[in-house]
């Protein structure tokens, strides 16, 4: 969102050049925008390689059908977070719509326990698992959906992105492959090029995919100097920012 034509085609250019093979594209601002977007993206990464779409909630169950089915046209893989992430049976009768257009439903970076997972699993409201390594409150808590998501048959593809969420969720996803699930079938793992200068073991990426960590340990550890940066009020970003009236 928010990106000219020319910055779309020049990050798409980038990317196919770096090995990527997968896309995604925020939706559900505004529905023209949104073609237009899509159409220049496929027209760019070309027909082999998957797009996928993300509206980050901002639909109702009827609007998120209405809305997607418009775009079926752009062959997406999934939506994700179509509607409210609370909403179980509303994402399970989206689904059920979606289905004849071959779209799947993505979701769970939002839910806190593997309660919900069980519940999302059991109605049959999601086509692609997505964990996130801060919202469910442990490892232990993540490993009992990696087995929820095995007995259910549903490819895991965690959340990441945010501060540290690539570095953490990579050990999730590589235990998936090696020890439950063994297989790469429709999983990816989300990335996004952004803050891994402030942790002492930041992701590696070759040719579009992670590299086993070498470092014992969570990867989670911050550097010191970022940690003081950035502490609030007495951090230098936050005595730059409040002067200025920028928070």
């Amino acid at each position: 969102l928010g990106y000219t034509d020319q910055q779309l085609k020049e990050l798409c250019a980038r990317a196919l050049k770096d090995g990527w093979t997968r896309f995604k594209v925020k939706v559900g601002a505004d529905l023209p925008d949104d073609i237009r977007r899509c159409k220049l993206i496929r027209e760019m990464i070309g027909p082999d390689n998957l797009m996928m779409l993300d509206a980050n909630q901002r639909w109702d169950v009827q609007q998120a059908i209405d809305w997607v089915s418009k775009l079926a046209e752009f062959k997406p893989l999934w939506i994700e977070e179509p509607t409210s992430p609370d909403d179980i049976l509303g994402h399970a009768t989206i689904s059920k719509a979606l289905a004849p257009l071959g779209i799947g439903i993505a979701t769970g970076e939002q839910c806190h326990n593997r309660v919900m997972f069980k519940q999302f699993l059991q109605a049959r409201a999601l086509h692609y698992l997505q964990i996130d390594s801060c919202r469910l409150g442990s490892v232990n808590e993540n490993l009992s959906v990696l087995l929820m998501a095995k007995k259910f048959q549903i490819p895991v593809c965690p959340h990441a992105g945010g501060v540290g969420l690539c570095e953490l969720v990579q050990h999730l996803i590589l235990f998936d492959y090696i020890s439950v699930s063994a297989s790469l079938e429709n999983r990816m793992c989300e990335y996004v090029d952004h803050l891994h200068e402030h942790f002492r073991y930041p992701v590696t990426i070759k040719k579009a995919a992670y590299m086993p960590p070498q470092d014992a340990g969570y990867s989670t550890e911050m550097k010191e100097e970022s940690v003081r940066q950035h502490q609030f009020p007495d951090g230098d970003v936050w005595q730059k920012l409040i002067p200025s009236q920028n928070v």
